[in-house]
């Protein structure tokens, strides 16, 4: 498997290569072409002023053509050739005159009665000529040839590329430098994420990630720290979860176990005693069943795999039909419930949660009021959500206690709670299913004591409802 710094570096690599072979192609190519284009107009013009020169002479011959050239000063040319309509030489700078030429060019371009062109660059010279051919009246009566031989044009060329070259591979050693250093910056920043990760992952859920910069390396390491902070929340949420509920399992069990091994121990217990004894193991024993009862649903709550689908839920039914179970238990504690209850708020819900939600706020309204306190349930439909306010006269819950009150197993009075049978699950369970809806829980003080709980619920349109 290739490593990173291998694809990084490969890719700035190839990035390079075709960046210099264009630096190093496309500018002298543009030179060549330029110096083409220049010396196919210059020897086009010294061509045709040559050739209208000559074409006012009554014959060709190479004194005539000769003294023509001292006129017209074309001493730059490497080669100057003059011959008749037939291809035959009248002159010839640099060979002999009188025969037909071997210029291939001169016989194409009297052939063809066209000019002709022709450029190259060789070795370190430009190699160019130009055929013109000379009329007079109408008719071709001979034709020009010019050859030049350009070396210092290519010497300013081939330095131009040397010069270029040395640029390149300067740029390109040192493009290779810097990338090989930074890729081995980020592939540092990245090994120290992944150790920070392997810590994580070992278990040390309070190590943090030291991230630097203002980059997303260092965006990356500030969410791993928000999830590694979450993670060791949630850790001791579960730690302390796991140890609450086997106390609060271990509490029941270990009374039911005393009990019965003093009836099984004491065979002269009269049957008051043993009565007594087996009531206790009883009131125990409902006791652990409401705490699993009340963990199960907990668990129910927080398995993401379960599917519920909401349904319309007319929340004041739900309600009555609470009151109906909880008024003994506040006829029992000398509580007063009144209620105040709007028609037509429904809320999309399922009817067994907003039973629980409704059940579990007023039942601890009831155990933790006073003697001939009271209990306010009121329901309201605003615009666009649905309010239930539970208030009391009771205890009250201290400002210091409010924020940890939703979690499992906190009891603001632990003595209290345990007395009046509380396992501290309750608030859990009305949170949890309040959240799941997309609702929201508020705990406040009620005036002049007691304790106000509001939650409210969006309200859901009539496509939602059906109704």
């Amino acid at each position: 498997m290739r490593s990173l710094r291998f694809q990084f570096i490969a890719f700035v690599t190839a990035v390079l290569v075709i960046l210099l072979l264009l630096l190093n192609t496309y500018p002298i190519l543009s030179s060549r072409d330029a110096v083409l284009e220049e010396k196919r107009s210059f020897l086009s013009s010294q061509a045709s002023v040559l050739a209208s020169s000559l074409s006012g002479l009554d014959r060709l011959s190479r004194e005539s053509v000769a003294e023509v050239l001292r006129f017209l000063d074309f001493s730059g040319f490497s080669r100057i050739v003059v011959t008749d309509a037939d291809g035959v030489v009248v002159y010839d700078s640099s060979g002999p005159v009188g025969q037909v030429s071997d210029i291939a060019d001169i016989t194409t371009a009297l052939a063809r009665q066209e000019t002709l062109f022709r450029s190259a660059f060789a070795g370190a010279a430009f190699s160019s000529s130009m055929v013109t051919l000379i009329s007079y009246q109408g008719a071709v009566t001979g034709a020009v040839y010019l050859a030049e031989y350009d070396a210092e044009r290519a010497e300013i060329i081939l330095s131009f590329q040397s010069r270029i070259r040395t640029v390149s591979v300067t740029i390109g050693v040192l493009a290779l430098l810097t990338a090989c250093l930074f890729v081995t910056l980020i592939l540092r920043r990245l090994r120290e994420l992944v150790r920070s990760m392997r810590t994580v992952a070992a278990g040390d859920y309070s190590y943090r990630h030291r991230a630097r910069g203002q980059d997303e390396i260092a965006e990356l390491g500030a969410e791993f720290n928000l999830l590694t902070e979450r993670l060791e929340t949630t850790e001791v949420q579960r730690r302390r979860f796991v140890s609450d509920a086997s106390h609060e399992l271990k509490t029941p069990l270990a009374s039911i176990r005393l009990l019965s091994d003093s009836i099984v121990q004491n065979e002269d217990m009269d049957p008051g005693t043993v009565r007594e004894f087996v009531t206790d193991i009883g009131n125990e024993a409902q006791r652990l069943q409401r705490t699993t009862e009340k963990l199960l649903a907990l668990s129910r709550l927080d398995d993401t795999g379960v599917q519920i689908v909401p349904e319309p839920v007319d929340v004041k039914q739900t309600a009555l039909d609470a009151l109906v179970f909880l008024r003994p238990l506040a006829k029992e504690k000398q509580v007063h419930i009144r209620s105040e209850l709007e028609e037509g708020c429904v809320v999309m819900a399922t009817q067994d949660h907003m039973f629980q939600i409704i059940f579990n706020l007023i039942e601890n309204a009831i155990k933790y009021n006073v003697p001939e306190g009271s209990v306010l349930l009121r329901l309201q439909g605003l615009e666009h959500t649905v309010q239930l306010t539970v208030e009391d006269t009771g205890i009250g819950i201290p400002e210091e206690d409010r924020p940890n009150i939703f979690s499992r197993f906190y009891r603001v009075d632990k003595a209290r709670s345990r007395e009046a049978g509380g396992s501290g699950l309750g608030l859990s369970i009305v949170h949890d299913a309040v959240t799941a809806y997309g609702g929201s829980i508020a705990v406040g003080q009620n005036k002049p004591q007691g304790t106000r709980f509001i939650v409210t619920f969006p309200r859901p349109t009539s496509e939602e409802t059906g109704i």
